[in-house]
């Protein structure tokens, strides 16, 4: 479950766009449909991709592309970019369970600075009119995990009832933070759904500073303790994974990085599959380093079939 979103990626020439338009370098900022109309006329001078985005999203999508039967719970508006996101799920042979609305749907201005760090310029649209009414037992019904994104965290009620929903059904429950400003701003009420839901929890390093105040390896620890499975991401160094007395230090795989946009998701979308495989968990963790490492030689975080024929091939040598 996440933000429905069509990503609309710009490489930028340099950073100056993001001082223009006062985007903090590397963070998830809430933006009006005004504002990111703006931005969008704003890059119109260079280079553009469209896609269906979102954290969550992107992280099925890698499942569904690994064979994994998935689906995807979200909102978006009866419009034609609401279109090419359920189409998009379709022809990736995700099931769509997504609710429209009248307000158009969320896009997301993914801006990527030449050294490959991305910020982006988020409106949401109708994906944040998805609300607890809308969460029923049977959306959970013949699967085994529910994987959920930070940046939904802003509503409360409807994460807490979802996460409360799919634990009652038996699902494990994976929550993937997302931003460190996202972690920030919803700090006490993260703290409560990992102790009391989430089995599996991914942040990165700014992430895991965020909730924890520490450096990655006594971060990794503090989640730990909350959760099942932590996992802090390293970027270039890596991945740190610990389930109580097992910890593991995982490399990352050399790779040519364009564009790290979907590099985290991709990762628990590898890890993810790597458990429903019932493998040992530094495995888990090098078929993350495998999905994430190649999605960063691309631009967006969707690769194409030639690059999943490569991931494919990796993962089997494991």
């Amino acid at each position: 479950m996440g933000n429905a979103l069509v990503d609309i990626l710009v490489k930028l020439e340099s950073d100056d766009i993001l001082i223009k338009f006062k985007l903090p370098r590397g963070s998830m900022q809430l933006v009006d449909f005004e504002f990111s109309n703006m931005v969008n006329i704003g890059t119109e001078h260079l280079s553009k991709q469209i896609a269906s985005g979102g954290s969550a999203a992107n992280t099925i999508h890698g499942l569904a592309r690994l064979g994994i039967e998935t689906g995807f719970i979200g909102k978006v508006g009866k419009d034609e970019t609401g279109d090419f996101f359920e189409k998009d799920m379709q022809n990736s042979k995700i099931k769509p369970h997504l609710l429209k609305s009248k307000t158009p749907s969320g896009r997301a201005m993914a801006l990527i600075s030449p050294d490959s760090e991305r910020t982006f310029a988020t409106y949401l649209g109708a994906a944040v009119e998805l609300g607890p009414d809308d969460i029923r037992p049977e959306l959970f019904n013949e699967y085994q995990y529910f994987h959920i994104e930070g940046y939904l965290v802003q509503n409360h009620e409807l994460i807490e009832k979802a996460v409360k929903m799919a634990k009652q059904q038996g699902l494990i429950v994976t929550l993937d933070m997302a931003s460190y400003n996202v972690v920030e701003e919803n700090l006490e009420f993260l703290k409560k759904i990992l102790k009391e839901y989430v089995d599996i929890v991914f942040a990165n390093e700014e992430e895991a500073k965020s909730f924890t105040g520490k450096e990655p390896d006594d971060a990794l620890v503090h989640f730990s303790d909350l959760c099942d499975i932590a996992i802090v991401k390293t970027g270039s160094k890596g991945s740190l994974i610990k389930k109580g007395n097992e910890k593991h230090n995982i490399q990352s795989i050399k790779a040519d990085s364009i564009d790290t946009t979907g590099a985290g998701d991709l990762y628990a979308a590898g890890f993810i599959y790597g458990l429903i495989h019932d493998l040992p968990l530094d495995k888990c963790g090098n078929i993350g380093s495998i999905t994430a490492g190649k999605t960063i030689e691309v631009i967006g975080p969707k690769m194409d079939e030639q690059q999943w024929v490569q991931v494919k091939s990796l993962i089997k040598n494991l």
